[in-house]
């Protein structure tokens, strides 16, 4: 598929190294995306904005409802969906039932990578937060990591304002990392390694995006 706006579905693997040939060593995540398909194309005129939507993997026919069925008639049942918003335009370029796979990028390529982080359930404020916690001697008892004071009856009318730092559920939200480089690019076994690290763990569905 001839697009000009860059993007694919993936999934995170292990991470690696990989040297250049300067012998430099950079850190880099393996990313396997099998073949998509066009499932949607969004227009100005129709939806009101302009976006493509495609599907990754399969998922059996008991597993489909009825509006999903409608929704990818004479199309493979895509076991995930997203959507990418594309520049005014272009979303014509594609077609649904187009196919695209990891060849639209190639090494160098600067690129987007947004996922959802590993969960770290309920957490207290030194590892949510980074607190330093209290002191460990001279008459302190049992409040090393605790928080301190929310607010005193003299602030904010007595109330605990919005927003203050507490404990709570850490991680399992969407994180986006930017300006992150192809390294490598596999089209024949599906696979690419992008610089750095990428949020989530071993099998987390990720967005990859051209910058």
């Amino acid at each position: 598929m001839k697009f000009s706006n860059k993007f694919i579905l993936g999934t995170k693997g292990r991470m690696t190294q990989v040297f250049d040939e300067k012998g430099v060593v950079s850190a880099a995540t393996l990313i396997s995306a099998a073949p998509m398909t066009v499932t949607q194309v969004k227009t100005k005129e129709k939806d009101g904005y302009e976006a493509v939507q495609i599907g990754m993997g399969t998922r059996a026919p008991k597993n489909i409802n009825a509006p999903q069925k409608g929704h990818l008639k004479d199309l493979p049942n895509a076991r995930t969906m997203r959507e990418f918003p594309s520049p005014a335009g272009e979303s014509g370029e594609a077609k649904r039932g187009d196919t695209m796979d990891i060849s639209v990028f190639v090494p160098g390529d600067i690129v987007t990578v947004s996922a959802i982080s590993k969960g770290k359930g309920f957490q207290g404020v030194v590892k949510r937060h980074g607190f330093h916690g209290g002191p460990r001697s001279h008459g302190q008892k049992n409040k090393e990591r605790a928080p301190g004071s929310i607010g005193g009856g003299g602030r904010a009318g007595g109330r605990v304002v919005k927003g203050m730092r507490m404990a709570g559920r850490m991680g399992g939200e969407r994180i986006t990392v930017e300006n992150l480089r192809v390294l490598q690019v596999d089209v024949e076994n599906n696979a690419m390694l992008i610089s750095g690290a990428i949020p989530g763990r071993p099998g987390t569905l990720v967005e990859i995006r051209a910058k």
